[in-house]
């Protein structure tokens, strides 16, 4: 990573500033982040004429309220999992310059991933950074001289200190296990008061927040929510709630489960329900942002990591998937998040359509707090409070290319991808000889292939993306002399390869997609 030294970067945004800035008219900033959320999602409509950009069974009183004083971002972009992603919005890069692509853990090498597991298949991938660089400059960095405070609660997921990055108040190196609160039981308890820590989480930040308050300090605050993640819990009573909706006693109908024995990880009910328990832990939020009397003074943020596939949408009669592929691939249905933002200067209801994406928000937070984006050296990200104030973006911003790196085999296969304006790239390294070219504005679900029909335009793309990808030094997976392609066809994951790899002319589609 091209960076200066952590205590020489903090020294020099220190020095850039003017102490006249006085603490508290500086915003506060809270940063509500959602674990496996797809755009798709919320009861909220990503996109206002896509009937299946929504969740309507799922209830969210206080998410529909947000985003009835904020606005909505309907092409917001996180990464293809979880752990690049939160790499990605503390240091405001994204996974290729951050070298962390992977959830891993410890690496199996400097460059290439050689385990046993991967020795004949047709490429030798890589590893993934297991951890933020020692000399990353994070959120709670560029802010500290700007006079804030900040805390991270619930799940951090980056093999690392969240101390070590400068947050005050955290919950350690925490991974998805402590939000599985109950183990690999069938069925929920009935006494469960605390699922997914959203409760206690969300305490600790009311806490956190009535402390900053009364020392006069401004802060940021992100609450790393364990919802929506797999191993689905809520409480008892909100789960039988949805139990009784027609269309999920339709689904245990159609599955042959009673209502009292269905497996929780295959419940509707339980999912909506977590959905419906983490919209009252965002009103807990928004409700001791009021009472301390802050709410004109703070930004509040509601966005996913990555995305997701949710079969409880379902439910609805003539509702599929509008998006391709899931968490893991780089597909729009793998990036594509929910993304709602409140706060000083934004117009309610307001609507942004441009492309945005996780690793803006690090300069955007710099920005409000008062700092210059443009003393933000080696980031990718640019600042989109000019946006939220109402300004209008250019072509320039219209046009600007984000990027996705996964030289990995896992649910996946190694693929990159580009999105610039309406027209993204998708590149298997498997298949190079195939080109592709989607254009999202006429095909949000990458159906047609229309690399053949623009060859220029993929050829140009293609090409800024590579050049790209080789300045900010990620690694490329390469040809493996010990291919074996009968070991290949014996992969659990074999078949989802080659449906979800790449392909010329239209694909076929799935049985869940529109």
């Amino acid at each position: 990573m091209k960076t200066l030294n952590k205590t020489i970067m903090s020294i020099l945004f220190g020095l850039l500033l003017s102490t006249s800035f006085a603490a508290q008219n500086k915003p506060n900033i809270v940063m509500l982040y959602i674990d496996d959320w797809a755009w798709n999602g919320s009861p909220i409509p990503m996109n206002d004429s896509m009937e299946n950009s929504f969740m309507p069974i799922l209830e969210m009183p206080n998410l529909d309220k947000l985003a009835g004083q904020g606005m909505k971002f309907t092409h917001a972009y996180g990464a293809h999992q979880c752990a690049p992603a939160r790499a990605s919005l503390q240091t405001g890069q994204s996974g290729a310059r951050t070298g962390f692509t992977l959830v891993s853990g410890k690496p199996n090498g400097k460059y290439y991933d050689t385990r046993p597991m991967y020795q004949n298949l047709p490429l030798i991938p890589n590893v993934s950074d297991a951890s933020l660089d020692a000399d990353a400059i994070t959120i709670p960095e560029v802010l500290k001289p700007l006079g804030y405070t900040s805390a991270h609660l619930g799940k951090w997921h980056q093999y690392s200190d969240p101390g070590a990055e400068g947050y005050v108040l955290h919950d350690g190196d925490t991974n998805n296990d402590p939000g599985n609160t109950v183990g690999k039981v069938q069925r929920l308890p009935e006494d469960l008061t605390d699922p997914k820590l959203m409760f206690s989480t969300t305490e600790k930040a009311i806490g956190f927040m009535e402390d900053q308050v009364g020392a006069g300090n401004p802060f940021y605050l992100q609450v790393s929510y364990y919802a929506m993640h797999e191993g689905r819990e809520c409480l008892a009573e909100t789960r039988k709630k949805y139990a009784r909706h027609p269309l999920v006693q339709a689904y245990y109908k159609k599955v042959g489960q009673p209502a009292d024995n269905i497996n929780r990880k295959k419940d509707p009910a339980v999912w909506l329900g977590m959905g419906e328990n983490l919209d009252g832990r965002i009103g807990a939020v928004l409700d001791e942002i009021k009472k301390l009397g802050i709410e004109k003074n703070t930004y509040v943020i509601v966005v996913s990591d990555n995305g997701y596939r949710h079969e409880a949408l379902e439910l609805t009669p003539g509702k599929k998937q509008p998006l391709h592929g899931h968490k893991w691939w780089v597909w729009q249905g793998g990036i594509r998040v929910p993304m709602i933002v409140k706060g000083p200067g934004i117009k309610g209801g307001s609507v942004f359509e441009g492309n945005v994406i996780n690793y803006d928000f690090m300069p955007t937070f710099y920005d409000w707090a008062g700092g210059d984006p443009k003393d933000l050296k080696d980031i990718d990200g640019v600042s989109l409070a000019g946006f939220m104030a109402g300004k209008k973006p250019d072509e320039t911003f219209l046009n600007r290319n984000l990027y996705f790196h996964v030289p990995h085999y896992r649910e996946e296969v190694p693929h990159s991808a580009i999105v610039s304006g309406s027209y993204k790239v998708m590149h298997f390294y498997e298949r190079p000889d195939i080109p592709m070219l989607f254009d999202l504005s006429k095909d949000p679900g990458e159906v047609n292939n229309v690399a053949k029909q623009y060859p220029e335009t993929h050829k140009r793309l293609f090409g800024e993306m590579m050049t790209y990808l080789q300045d900010v030094d990620a690694r490329f997976p390469k040809a493996n002399p010990d291919y074996d392609p009968e070991v290949y066809k014996k992969l659990k994951n074999y078949n989802k390869y080659i449906k979800w790899g790449p392909f010329e002319g239209k694909r076929p589609l799935e049985e869940d997609e529109l």
